[in-house]
């Protein structure tokens, strides 16, 4: 069994475009999509993702909607506990996968990482 975890170097999930992610209304409350919005930059990546570094650059204060935790996927998806690593795993090849690609570097260096 793969067991979910960051990798670094990707920031994938930093890609915020919401034409590219559907449904946001769907599970962040008002106040989240306000937040949500202000923080997607004009190329569609969020303002704290550091290009160079590849790295968030509020990750101690990022929000609710960044953090990929059980009880965080329970209340925003629905996704039980016991359901939360399979789940976080499609997330994530999904997200890389619609950023980079499947054939890239990331994606391969996520699925080593992830065996």
């Amino acid at each position: 069994m793969s067991n979910w975890k960051c990798i670094k170097m990707c920031g994938a999930c930093c890609h915020l475009d919401p034409e590219e992610r559907p449904g946001l209304e769907e599970y962040l409350s008002p106040l989240e999509m306000k937040i949500y919005l202000s923080l997607v930059g004009e190329d569609g990546w969020c303002i704290n993702f550091d290009q160079n570094s590849r790295e968030c650059k509020i990750y101690q204060d990022r929000p609710r909607f960044c953090r990929v935790e059980p009880e965080i996927f329970e209340g925003m998806y629905g996704v039980e506990a016991r359901e939360f690593n399979d789940f976080a795993i499609d997330c994530c090849h999904e997200q890389i996968d619609g950023v980079y690609g499947e054939d890239s570097l990331e994606m391969e260096s996520y699925q080593q990482q992830v065996r």
